[in-house]
């Protein structure tokens, strides 16, 4: 489903002021866009690169919770059969106006990552290498609302 340009201008903005969390034993920990993820590195240390991504809400479109239950499922039975290390995260507005469970995921080359996040349908993803920033990924075209922001990747 393609987004109309001024769709995807808000939405970005919306991402880029998103709070991005993982969970490791039983603790909650936040992501920060253009910053490192040192937490997450340590916790992985054979992985050079680590994403985020959910199966919630393909485009950014609102679906029922049952639907999103079962894409969430889907993407989770493949994390496990994946033999990949992966962890619970969630996407949220800072005023908790939305919430999306997420995956944070370790050792996925980008090019799978980014094939994943197609195959959910997202608009809007988190991806890094070690010891570099966090990057937003968008799977759009940039419109031309948009300015140059430092830590984003467009994709179409």
């Amino acid at each position: 489903m393609a987004q109309r340009p001024a769709t995807i201008a808000h939405l970005l903005q919306a991402y880029l002021a998103a709070d991005y969390r993982w969970e490791w034993e039983g603790q909650w920990y936040f992501l920060h866009l253009g910053q490192p993820a040192p937490g997450v590195e340590a916790a992985f240390p054979e992985a050079t690169r680590f994403g985020l991504l959910s199966a919630w809400d393909p485009h950014s479109v609102k679906r029922s919770k049952r639907e999103n239950q079962s894409a969430d499922e889907a993407l989770h039975f493949w994390l496990a059969d994946s033999g990949l290390d992966y962890r619970p995260a969630f996407s949220s507005a800072r005023d908790r106006t939305w919430r999306e469970p997420s995956w944070l995921v370790a050792g996925l080359p980008v090019e799978a990552f980014d094939s994943l996040a197609e195959r959910f349908g997202q608009l809007g993803t988190l991806w890094w290498s070690r010891g570099e920033p966090i990057r937003l990924r968008m799977h759009a075209a940039c419109p031309d609302a948009c300015g140059d922001e430092r830590h984003v990747d467009w994709l179409k």
